[in-house]
């Protein structure tokens, strides 16, 4: 596995939607609210226009104020009930998972939050 693929993660749309700009597809304003074409080719490139349908969900993180550090940092790539539905895990466990989201997929997680983060994975998802 080359170190580019280890970094791919929740950046993927954001390069593809680079991409597309910086080949030159247009955009749905400019086409007047069409959607894009079903492919563009350029330089050796062609993109596939795909269309997906993502679950939706209304869970939140139960805490209140402790909540807020891991609905700020994590909800961008995670959902509440995906995180919740983890199993439990030690603190150090939980500390592994957060530095593995930082360092292997680059998750922007400030360094003041982490502490926050993981004392709330311990108390919610954590061993006794």
């Amino acid at each position: 596995m080359t170190a580019l693929s280890k970094r791919i993660g929740c950046g993927v749309l954001v390069l593809a939607g680079l991409l597309a700009g910086a080949i030159g597809v247009p955009s749905m304003a400019a086409q007047g609210g069409d959607p894009p074409p079903s492919t563009v080719t350029a330089g050796g490139i062609t993109l596939k226009s795909v269309n997906i349908e993502l679950p939706t969900s209304d869970r939140t993180f139960p805490g209140g104020d402790a909540a807020q550090a891991i609905t700020d940092n994590c909800t961008a790539c995670h959902s509440p009930g995906m995180v919740l539905t983890q199993p439990a895990m030690s603190r150090a466990a939980w500390q592994a998972e957060v530095d593995k989201m930082r360092g292997t997929f680059k998750a922007p997680v400030a360094d003041e939050d982490v502490p926050a983060i993981v004392g709330y994975l311990a108390s919610h998802k954590g061993t006794p």
